[in-house]
Parts: C-alpha cells; sequence; structure tokens
C-alpha cells in the first residue's frame, strides 16, 4: 500500500495549527498508511515551532520544516522537499479534520482511480456579523455530490488527496510566482487537466474550515470572489484562446449588469441577499478585469502585513 504524507502550511496561526494537528492526531484506521505530517512554517522567523513540536512522539510522526521566503506556493514545495510519499494530502491551518477524513480520502482515491481528490467543508465564520454570516460560511465551504464519484472538476488544494507522480510532478511543481497572489492550485490543475488528469470527490471526508476574523467579512470575501472570476479569463489567455477570452469577458458583463442590478436595492436595503448579488458581480466584474497585474494578493508579505495589523 502506498504511504501518504499530510502537508500543513501555516503563517502565523498558532492556535489554528494546534487544532489542525491535534484533529490529524485523532484520525482513525491510517495507522498503517500515514508516514508523517509535514509542518510547513510559512513565517520569516521561525514561529510555528513550537506549536509543531508540541505534537511530536504522539500518535504519528511530525516534520517541521521552516520556509523563510513567504508565500503559498513555495510553502508547499517545501513540504513535499521534506517526504518522499507518493500520496500527498493537504489540510489548511485553518481547517479542523474529521476523525475519518484521511482514510475517506485513500478510499475514495483506490475507487476512483483519480489524480487528485477532494472532499467537503464545512464554513465556519464565528466572528462574523449575523446577516452576513450564511454567506460567509458557505463562501468559505465547499459542497460536492452525496457519493464517492469522479468530478469534472477541481476545488482549493485544502482537503485534498494527490497521487504524487501524476499530480505533482518535478522536485516544485507549484509555480513561486503566485507566491503572493494564490492560485497556484489553479495553475496546477490546469497542468494536470491538459494532460488528462482526473478529479475524486470524497462525501465523507469532511473538515470544518474556520475563517479568522481578519477574513470573515464583506470586503476579504468580494476580493476573493472577483479573483475567483479573473480564473477563466486568465485561464484562456494563457492558452492563448483569445475566442475565449472574448467569451469570458461577455459572460463576466452579463454577470456584473445582472448582478450588479439586483445588489443595489439590496445593499441599500441592507438585505441579506446583498452579499451573494455582490459576490456574483464581483466575479463578473473579475471576468472582465482579468489582464495581468491586476490579481488581488492575499497571501505571502500581504497576509503578514494584514497579520501584523491584526496584532497592533
Amino acid at each position: 500500500m502506498r504511504r501518504v504524507a499530510v502537508i500543513v502550511p501555516t503563517l502565523r496561526r498558532p492556535e489554528g495549527l494546534a487544532e489542525a494537528l491535534a484533529s490529524l492526531m485523532a484520525q482513525q484506521g491510517v495507522a498503517d498508511r500515514l508516514g508523517e505530517i509535514v509542518v510547513v512554517d510559512n513565517d520569516r522567523e521561525p514561529s510555528a515551532r513550537a506549536v509543531a513540536e508540541r505534537f511530536q512522539g504522539r500518535s504519528f510522526p511530525v516534520i517541521y520544516v521552516h520556509e523563510p521566503t513567504v508565500g503559498v506556493a513555495s510553502a508547499r514545495n517545501t513540504g513535499l522537499a521534506a517526504t518522499d510519499a507518493e500520496l500527498i494530502a493537504f489540510l489548511d491551518d485553518d481547517e479542523i479534520a474529521s476523525p475519518g477524513w484521511l482514510a475517506a480520502l485513500l478510499a475514495s482515491q483506490s475507487s476512483t482511480g483519480a489524480d487528485v481528490v477532494f472532499g467537503p467543508i464545512r464554513g465556519r465564520a464565528p466572528g462574523a456579523a449575523a446577516d452576513v454570516r450564511p454567506y460567509l460560511e458557505a463562501f468559505f465551504g465547499r459542497a460536492g455530490p452525496d457519493r464517492d464519484t469522479l468530478i469534472d472538476h477541481p476545488f482549493g488544494c485544502g482537503n485534498s488527496l494527490m497521487v504524487r507522480a501524476t499530480a505533482l510532478p518535478g522536485p516544485a511543481p507549484f509555480e513561486a510566482r503566485w507566491d503572493q497572489s494564490g492560485g497556484e492550485d489553479d495553475a496546477l490543475f490546469a497542468a494536470l487537466s491538459a494532460r488528462g488528469g482526473q478529479y475524486g470527490w470524497s462525501a465523507a471526508a469532511w473538515v470544518d474550515e474556520v475563517a479568522p476574523a481578519h477574513r470573515a467579512n464583506l470586503a476579504y470575501t468580494l476580493s476573493r470572489a472577483f479573483a475567483y472570476g479573473q480564473s477563466p479569463s486568465q485561464a484562456a489567455w494563457a492558452r492563448r484562446d483569445m475566442v475565449g477570452v472574448v467569451k469570458w469577458m461577455a459572460v463576466g458583463a452579463v454577470q456584473l449588469a445582472g448582478w450588479g442590478l439586483m445588489a443595489l436595492p439590496l445593499t441599500v436595503l441592507r438585505r441579506p441577499g446583498r452579499a451573494r448579488a455582490l459576490d456574483r458581480a464581483a466575479r463578473g466584474l473579475g471576468k472582465m478585469l482579468w489582464m495581468p497585474g491586476l490579481e488581488p494578493r492575499f497571501y505571502g508579505t500581504t497576509e503578514l502585513q494584514r497579520l501584523d495589523r491584526v496584532g497592533r
């Protein structure tokens, strides 16, 4: 049986990291498969070392590595370099895995034969305003089929299991140019799709994602929605598919006009539906304003600056 490693990138979230690691120590049915948990500390200074060391010597081996180049792609690549496991699972430092999470991902990969398997996410935004909390929890969540199956599109890296040989080729499969903006997983999966890769869904591989206060707000999620909207236009541009670029820009214009008109009165009246309408309008705008240099920055030094402001 192929050995699996779990990679947990982290950046100044000691409480979240501790919860994530505690949930990994409680994994059931994987004692003969889980080789190690790799904690990648992506702070400039090794701020997560103490938390990682607290979990060493428990149920599963914990490897701590420090990647001072702050950026999500660099952190993932450093985690991969620390293990030679044939299967790689990714859990974010704001995610809490259910006890059967990893066993479910492994079973689903075996049954579907997929190169990458994703699981559902239950979003939680405990500090959010009540009128936007349902939207925020849906935004940070992930839904899919109610059974294990192949699916026709990928999701993000958090809560996933990948076959290293096919999904993560080479020593640094995540492109460092995405360190600051994110999107390293989109680029990875676009390349995998071009090679004929397959994606699977594991209905029982649940995790909870707890949004920190500096992300559990409309300003942050609408910026992310704009970036998500940019993705199809950018992917078409990368393929030099100008017809596709024009198509997605036209789709974005319709989306912006329709949802923007709907969002205006809902926002003025502060109706609960305003968040979803603003989200869809932002995605439409992103499809139109997809050009290089317009990508919002969510990771790396930008995230450090946010955390510095929160800590003051």
